[in-house]
């Protein structure tokens, strides 16, 4: 998303917005958990099934329908939002998955990756260049990861996957001429049919564990329409409330907090390899915080210049 940097008064008034929106994605895994029973496949299609309807609510009320409408018109912004739309895809069913089967910590690892991938990416795709404080971040995470691949290969996957989706689906929502919530609304609209067809599927076989079997269990998957959209629209509150470099200092939050709910409650082993992966990338979020911090303090000073 293209925000522009916002002014230095108004960065305290969107940081609620964006601590409730990390918050919620930090704590997410707790409501995942109570699902356990129902596969992967269905929790991901009615997440995607009943946030849709949101969506609409949400952008009726932001007066966006019009955004939406425009962007389904659009082939070149279809085209790339159809392989966003995928990539998200692939990233929550990765994400439900790693929750289902007690790999917390390894998708809280791949969120901490994240960062760092965008920055890759944007070297690779958009040209830009990397100071020297972040090719030092990027290469002590690359040394984290060379880590796990020694010593916990088995959820190296999850973590990557996770990563480099979400900065992939990231760099393509940059690049594309939509707003946040029309955006994903689109996403949604885009993955409806084989959603609607995987829901009814899982209805049809009744399994005994997922939608329409249970009340609790079927309230809860529809709510997963309100997990998926209230904190992205938080998000997006955000976005216009603050500089995007600020929003990057908020956004280790969401990984952290999964970081101790991995630890603390699921109660996952951490192996050494996976400590010492830790341990380097938090040096590496060190290094790139400080870099993002030393340009924000930079750009504020030179209109006083």
């Amino acid at each position: 998303m293209n925000q522009p940097a916002a002014p230095a008064g108004r960065e305290q008034g969107g940081l609620p917005y964006a601590l409730g929106a990390y918050a919620i994605w930090g704590f997410v895994p707790l409501f995942f958990k109570l699902l356990t029973s129902v596969p992967p496949v269905e929790v991901l299609a009615q997440r995607i099934v009943w946030s849709l309807p949101l969506c609409f609510v949400i952008m009726a009320f932001r007066r966006q329908i019009g955004d939406y409408l425009a962007g389904l018109k659009d082939w070149r912004t279809l085209r790339m939002l159809l392989a966003s739309s995928l990539l998200i895809a692939v990233n929550w069913l990765v994400y439900i998955f790693a929750v289902f089967t007690d790999h917390v910590l390894a998708a809280s690892l791949g969120y901490y990756l994240n960062p760092l991938v965008n920055v890759v990416l944007g070297m690779v795709f958009l040209g830009e260049r990397l100071s020297r404080l972040q090719a030092l971040a990027v290469t002590i995470a690359g040394i984290g990861v060379a880590i796990l691949l020694a010593g916990a290969l088995d959820t190296l996957w999850i973590s990557l996957t996770l990563a480099l989706s979400f900065g992939t689906y990231g760099l393509i929502r940059k690049t594309a001429p939509v707003g946040s919530l029309p955006g994903l609304a689109i996403e949604t609209t885009l993955l409806l049919p084989i959603s609607l067809a995987a829901a009814a599927y899982y209805v049809w076989i009744g399994d005994g564990g997922g939608f329409g079997t249970d009340f609790h269990i079927s309230w809860l998957l529809a709510a997963g329409g309100v997990v998926t959209a209230v904190p992205l629209l938080l998000f997006a509150t955000a976005a216009r409330k603050m500089s995007y470099a600020a929003l990057g200092f908020v956004q280790y939050l969401a990984p952290s907090l999964t970081f101790l709910l991995s630890l603390f409650v699921f109660d996952e082993p951490l192996k050494p390899a996976q400590l010492a992966c830790f341990v380097l990338i938090w040096t590496s979020i060190a290094v790139f915080s400080f870099d993002m911090w030393r340009k924000m303090r930079a750009e504020r000073m030179m209109p006083a210049a």
